[in-house]
């Protein structure tokens, strides 16, 4: 049976450039206007107004049943919560999922961030460790990515770092998600191959210059067990724990990786790990 390729073309990596600089413009609004008293569906519209403003559309409207620019998740909701009316207030901890299509082509990109202003300060201090120990994750997995031989490799990075630092008042490891994973990333905004965020068995497939990757960690400050609530659509913490996502649409090429989410190419990121990314020729 023929069995389309994961791996894309040189011109094809290329045309993933813009959709990744719109989804993170579109991120960098939201960026800006979050602070108490917003709601999420004024998140949502921010985005929105960007990416079409470049020319593009959210690809998130394109998944059946689903009718949004961005995946807006506050607190204990991890991800895919809906944008409604719901006011952020100071310390909130929210996610935000985004993602645009541009000339067929797709950009996937998550943030997580706290409510400025007054709110109690330990409860801050945590969701701010939270929100670190998930985007360091992420970057460990994006760092591991430079020079994998295969994406299991990725998964057990992101695992290590998170295992390697335990909630600081506790001691108590982060829950990683199980149920929902990373993805490759093209003309559709989910394709194979599957990024686990976790060890697996499975070595998972071959690194090499044409594969591009989603690579998102979802991590809790308590138990890993979830539920999808009445909306069919919002996962949230069985136990009331904190959720935070972080993630970034990440090429591999010729000359070496470059995280097409992010406008310096992931550079800042990956600093701290030793890499330079190398810009797509």
């Amino acid at each position: 049976m023929f069995r389309k390729s994961i791996y894309k073309s040189p011109a094809q990596v290329r045309a993933m450039i813009e959709p990744g600089l719109i989804t993170a413009a579109a991120l960098d609004a939201v960026a800006e206007l979050i602070r108490p008293g917003v709601t999420t569906l004024e998140l949502d519209a921010a985005a929105e107004a960007v990416i079409r403003l470049r020319g593009a559309e959210p690809n998130f409207m394109l998944v059946p049943g689903y009718f949004h620019t961005v995946c807006a998740s506050v607190n204990d909701q991890v991800v895919h919560g809906i944008p409604t009316e719901r006011v952020l207030q100071a310390g909130d901890i929210v996610s935000i999922d985004c993602g645009a299509q541009f000339d067929g082509w797709n950009g996937d990109s998550a943030r997580t961030f706290i409510v400025p202003g007054d709110a109690n300060e330990q409860d801050v201090a945590e969701r701010r460790e939270l929100s670190e120990v998930t985007e360091g994750s992420l970057w460990a997995g994006i760092a591991a990515m430079a020079s994998a031989q295969r994406i299991g490799e990725i998964s057990a990075a992101i695992e290590d770092y998170i295992v390697a630092r335990p909630f600081s008042r506790t001691g108590q490891t982060f829950g990683i998600l199980r149920e929902y994973v990373g993805h490759g990333i093209g003309r559709k905004m989910h394709e194979a191959p599957t990024v686990f965020n976790y060890r697996t068995p499975d070595r998972g497939e071959v690194v090499k210059p044409g594969l591009v990757l989603a690579i998102e960690p979802m991590v809790t400050s308590g138990s890993e067990t979830t539920f999808v609530e009445d909306d069919e659509w919002t996962v949230t913490t069985v136990d009331g724990s904190m959720g935070s996502h972080w993630e970034h649409s990440v090429a591999v090429h010729e000359n070496g990786i470059w995280v097409l989410t992010a406008t310096d190419g992931g550079a800042a990121g990956l600093a701290p790990f030793g890499i330079t990314p190398t810009p797509i020729g």
